[in-house]
């Protein structure tokens, strides 16, 4: 039975990234009550957020804006308007110390490649269409079978094994089928032959075209905060949820905690969670049965921190972020920030790259001093041959814990033990990235709060009108659109026993 749709809620949200912003100034352009509370100090955003050092700005990650919802789109250009950026996208290869194109080109394979290593990749594909590898368990078996050994060792081994940790032997050939469905070395080939047209891509790696606000994603996120202010919002900052307080089936209030361990007890009507799912399960009272606490202690994240280089602008590359398959070097992608916008540059000849690091926060790397890491990070600079150590003049680090959430082992039959008892909480729903484990990009992330804030109206959990599980990374989800079950944007599963 539904709720009167105009009746005042009062919504708690757990985390100002983009779900849970686009969730607080949906609720609020509907006249509800609203208070977010984002654990960080400082930034809203989230993973998306713009991180600033004097005067310069990060992009954690490097954040593209495009999207086949036109809803989301519409969504982002009411925000900025006018800081709303059309950017050429530029991306590269590194390896063997040349530069390859992304997407592939023809004649810049040939001439860094030469006829012979052509001729021998060519070679190489021929044999894996001939004598395939018949049981196929892994990664590496997969794209050996679609590209052969030799494209498999230059463009997949190096890169996918620093990104997520594990060797490519030991990851499904499930993850491969997902992450590189739609791109085949046919039709790499044909698009290195004839280069695409400019407008929409069919295939998602191969967009030519991107937005981007002036001033970074964070811009967007931001404008959203200072809005749900204005609107008569509430942000609480530096505020980390730590209990649910359950009564039934209902979640009555939410505590939370400062660095000081002050705590605050909130009470709502309905609560949007985007913290990672497995402290949200651990946070509820009440007695959770021992199944889901354990499925919820098993979701994993891969990490990474990047280092921020400031230098006297010597033209380096013309790309916004350049792939590093080389693994005589730790850093897995350079960003070059100015090539997003020009804005994220306070001075001008200075430019400011970005290297990327992955690893886990358990590992000893996540716990070096900064310093250690920026002169890694300048001694990787020139390793590579970018720039000199003594042209660099400062350098920052940036952290960021619980990126990329890992699907493991019987990931799916821990998530649909998790989704059964959150079934069974007619007030709460998880959203986005974080708070439903799914490796989404930004926009299905938005997508998942504005659904969320759709359901409010529902008087129990069997009474929503939408399936926030079935927002998927590819899929345009309309009111009117029926999408099939999906676990988000594909990242690496370990090979099954007796698979």
């Amino acid at each position: 039975m539904a709720a009167n749709q105009n009746e005042r809620l009062k919504i708690v949200i757990i985390g100002a990234g983009p779900a849970g912003l686009t969730a607080g100034l949906e609720a609020i352009n509907l006249g509800h009550d609203v208070v977010v509370a984002e654990q960080d100090p400082e930034y809203v955003g989230g993973i998306s957020r713009t991180v600033k050092k004097e005067g310069y700005r990060f992009d954690i990650g490097g954040h593209r804006f495009f999207s086949k919802n036109t809803e989301i789109q519409k969504w982002w250009k009411a925000r900025l308007s006018e800081d709303f950026l059309k950017v050429d996208r530029q991306s590269r290869i590194y390896f063997e110390n040349k530069f390859f194109d992304y997407p592939l080109d023809l004649k810049n394979v040939l001439a860094n490649l030469g006829l012979w290593q052509c001729a021998m990749c060519f070679l190489s594909y021929l044999k894996s269409r001939i004598f395939p590898i018949k049981n196929v368990k892994s990664f590496e078996d997969w794209v050996i079978n679609q590209f052969g050994n030799k494209l498999y060792q230059t463009f997949f081994k190096s890169y996918t094994e620093k990104v997520w940790g594990i060797s490519c032997s030991k990851i499904s050939k499930d993850w491969a089928a997902q992450r590189i469905k739609g791109l085949s070395m046919s039709q790499a080939i044909l698009h290195a032959i004839r280069p695409q047209k400019k407008g929409p891509a069919k295939i998602k790696t191969l967009i030519n075209k991107f937005n981007y606000p002036r001033f970074g994603p964070g811009q967007l996120w931001e404008e959203t905060a200072d809005t749900i202010v204005q609107k008569g919002g509430t942000i609480l900052m530096g505020q980390k949820a730590i209990e649910f307080q359950k009564d039934g089936n209902k979640i009555r209030s939410a505590t939370f905690s400062d660095k000081d361990g002050n705590t605050t007890t909130i009470e709502g009507d309905h609560f949007l969670v985007s913290m990672p799912l497995s402290k949200t399960i651990s946070g509820l009272s009440g007695n959770v049965p021992d199944k889901v606490k354990a499925a919820a202690s098993h979701l994993t994240y891969r990490d990474f921190l990047t280092v921020a280089l400031v230098l006297k602008d010597k033209d380096l590359f013309t790309d916004q972020w350049i792939y590093i398959h080389d693994p005589n070097v730790r850093v897995g992608r350079i960003q070059n920030y100015k090539n997003w916008s020009k804005w994220m540059i306070p001075e001008e000849g200075y430019s400011c790259l970005g290297l990327e690091y992955f690893c886990n926060t358990t590992d000893d790397f996540w716990n070096w001093k900064d310093e250690e890491l920026i002169q890694l990070a300048k001694q990787e600079c020139s390793q590579l041959g970018f720039t000199s150590d003594n042209a660099i003049e400062k350098g920052f680090v940036v952290r960021a814990p619980k990126a990329y959430p890992v699907y493991t082992e019987d990931y799916s039959s821990k998530i649909i033990e998790i989704k059964k008892y959150l079934d069974t909480i007619d007030n709460l729903q998880v959203i986005g990235r974080n708070g439903m484990h799914k490796y989404n990009n930004q926009d299905h992330s938005m997508m998942t709060a504005i659904l969320a804030v759709k359901n409010l109206g529902a008087r129990t959990s069997a009474d929503r009108p939408y399936d926030l599980w079935k927002v998927n990374s590819d899929a345009a989800y309309h009111e009117e659109t029926k999408v099939e079950f999906n676990a988000g944007r594909a990242t690496p599963e370990p090979i099954k026993p007796n698979s």
